[in-house]
């Protein structure tokens, strides 16, 4: 008689699992190569248009080490193209994970940022 319950009770807690998973959504991070195929060059400003973005998500920087960087700015180091204290990355492959809100990242090179090498990506 034993064997009935318990497998009643399996079914309720594989039951709950399942409604716990959907309502929780799938939270696994995704991986976005900046500019695709291209990279991190110029014009690459409206790559994020039309992507979704999360809290945790990662954002690899492609580019030849030497030619970019990548600087994680302030909304007034993206609008006025300064690195203003940001964190600078040159490696050519950099994995930047997004937190939630607005992430706003510029190349600091001399006329690098006024020729849209910079993007801003918002993480929900």
């Amino acid at each position: 008689m034993a064997q009935p319950q318990q497998a009643r009770s399996a079914l309720v807690i594989l039951a709950l699992a399942v409604v716990g998973h959907c309502l929780l959504g799938h939270t696994e991070a995704t991986d976005f190569v900046v500019g695709d195929a291209g990279g991190w060059k110029f014009n690459v400003i409206d790559w994020p248009n039309g992507k979704s973005f999360k809290a945790g998500d990662v954002l690899v920087f492609n580019y030849a080490v030497g030619a970019h960087n990548v600087v994680s700015v302030t909304k007034d180091g993206y609008d006025q193209c300064l690195p203003l204290d940001g964190k600078v990355h040159t490696s050519g492959k950099d994995r930047i994970t997004l937190v939630k809100g607005d992430n706003y990242f510029i190349c600091s090179f001399p006329g690098h940022c006024a020729a849209n090498i910079k993007i801003k990506v918002t993480a929900t």
